[in-house]
């Protein structure tokens, strides 16, 4: 089964961190997709998802939960899904 992960950034340093972090640790089969934020469309996406910070990581559709208070972390993306 593959995942489809997506990174919602705003092309700031800590985004690219998240997008290099998410490229270490995805499997083979993860689909991602780097969606920005100064793109009105990714913008609502994001904005439907309840993010409200960038960078974002969304795992199948949700939210990781490490997105929801702090910044990504890779022990919280690989709980998401990420890596397996």
């Amino acid at each position: 089964m593959s995942n489809k992960v997506e990174i919602f950034s705003a092309g700031c340093p800590a985004c690219e961190n998240t997008i290099e972090l998410v490229n270490k640790i995805a499997c083979d089969n993860c689909e991602i997709s780097i969606l920005d934020m100064n793109d009105s469309s990714n913008a609502k996406r994001a904005k439907e998802l309840g993010i409200d910070r960038v960078p974002a990581v969304v795992v199948n559709g949700k939210l990781a939960d490490c997105c929801q208070v702090k910044g990504p972390t890779e022990q919280g993306l690989k709980a998401a899904g990420i890596g397996r």
